[in-house]
């Protein structure tokens, strides 16, 4: 795939109704296959993870990357008419773009749109920054940014993908932070929170860990 390619990120969060619980294994196995033959079908490229026990809002996400909106409302709609997909309730839904940034001169590819083995944690992580940031002088802007991008670079294990939602959702940024190791991510927002570039965060929460898990399995786990 380019690298040139825009792309629209997805993170669907859902909570699972506890009467799946009740259904029997080999119903629960079957409608899991035909929920991974759905997506599979679908030709865009996604992920799935666990936020069991993790969070009382969310029990799973699907991230999903596709050329268009369109393309994900079709995998979305597709899941509900499935077995599994009449005991889901969407409980978080993020949309953002990818974009080149304006601080950054050698722009990395996203971790997810290269193919990359994914890590076993992502960390989603939407915020919007103050109108104070968009009113100080491009120059002054750049200096924070690069102590910003300095700090992070500390932190090679960690995979950052940053995409933006202005226009097309609530936050001005989608940020999605790949690590194995999630203290790793913590060492990194502690370091962050001391940088000129905190001050001009207006709101940076939830911050949802989530665990790495196959589609199938994932599902098996939900009881």
């Amino acid at each position: 795939m380019s690298e040139d390619t825009q792309y629209y990120f997805n993170f669907s969060f859902f909570k699972v109704d506890p009467k799946w619980r009740w259904m029997a294994d080999l119903a629960k196995e079957e409608s899991a296959k035909e929920v991974e033959n759905v997506i599979n079908n679908s030709g865009i490229m996604f992920r799935s993870y666990s936020n069991l026990g993790l969070r009382d809002d969310a029990d799973f996400l699907l991230w999903f990357v596709a050329k268009t909106v369109e393309e994900i409302q079709t995998v979305i709609e597709k899941i509900y008419k499935t077995v599994f997909g009449k005991y889901i309730i969407p409980s978080r839904t993020y949309l953002s773009c990818t974009r080149p940034s304006i601080y950054v001169q050698e722009q990395k590819p996203h971790g997810f749109v290269t193919g990359n083995n994914p890590k076993k944690h992502v960390i989603v992580y939407p915020f919007t920054k103050t109108r104070e940031w968009y009113l100080l002088p491009k120059e002054r802007r750049q200096e924070i940014m690069d102590e910003h991008i300095k700090t992070s670079q500390k932190y090679p294990q960690i995979i950052l993908n940053t995409t933006y939602s202005f226009g097309i959702h609530d936050e001005d940024f989608m940020l999605a932070f790949e690590v194995d190791e999630i203290r790793d991510f913590q060492d990194l927002i502690m370091e962050l929170r001391e940088t000129s570039v905190s001050s001009y965060v207006k709101n940076d929460v939830p911050m949802i860990v989530c665990v790495k898990k196959d589609l199938i399995p994932m599902i098996s786990s939900l009881g």
